[in-house]
């Protein structure tokens, strides 16, 4: 029943598609890959002293994710994706890896937690950019919305682990 249910959502969005958010949700899905636009971010902040504990908890969160996240759990939980069980054509390459959970979620997820915890302003910016990279999978039709939520709750958890690492003492040199 709860595959009915993520089908009949993955559909519903669908009904939505046309060429600019095609090519939109394409470049926001880029931003995602790898991780690559939280690691830049992650290392910007390395070179401010203000955000050197933040971008170092963010690369961190980020290192936590790819162990658990996609190197861990996708393999065990070894989960299609809504692509490899519909027909559908993708306007992306197919994603090699399992489905659960979502890495561009994960990763996208555990970076705005990590800059919304040290700084709420750029936080809430993060977290739209989170968002939409998390839609944009659901959009392109290669995560169910499990995965989304799955990536979302793992990231922002990993996300307060990395902060909570990086506000012991030792690592009062880093600056705020």
């Amino acid at each position: 029943m709860l595959a009915e249910i993520e089908f009949a959502i993955l559909n519903a969005i669908q009904t939505i598609r046309f060429e600019f958010l095609d090519k939109l949700m394409v470049c926001i899905t880029t931003l995602g890959n790898k991780g690559i636009v939280w690691i830049i971010i992650g290392v910007i902040m390395l070179f401010f002293k203000k955000y050197r504990r933040t971008g170092i908890a963010v690369l961190l969160g980020l290192i936590f994710g790819l162990v658990l996240g996609n190197w861990t759990i996708k393999n065990i939980v070894a989960r299609q994706r809504p692509c490899a069980l519909t027909e559908i054509e993708l306007i992306i390459p197919y994603p090699s890896e399992y489905s659960f959970p979502s890495g561009h979620t994960l990763s996208s997820f555990i970076a705005a937690t990590c800059v919304y915890l040290r700084n709420r302003k750029f936080g809430v910016w993060a977290y739209v950019l989170a968002s939409l990279i998390a839609f944009s999978r659901l959009y392109l039709y290669v995560h169910f919305p499990t995965d989304i939520i799955g990536g979302i709750l793992l990231g922002i958890a990993l996300a307060h682990l990395a902060v909570w690492i990086t506000k012991k003492p030792k690592w009062a040199w880093l600056g705020e």
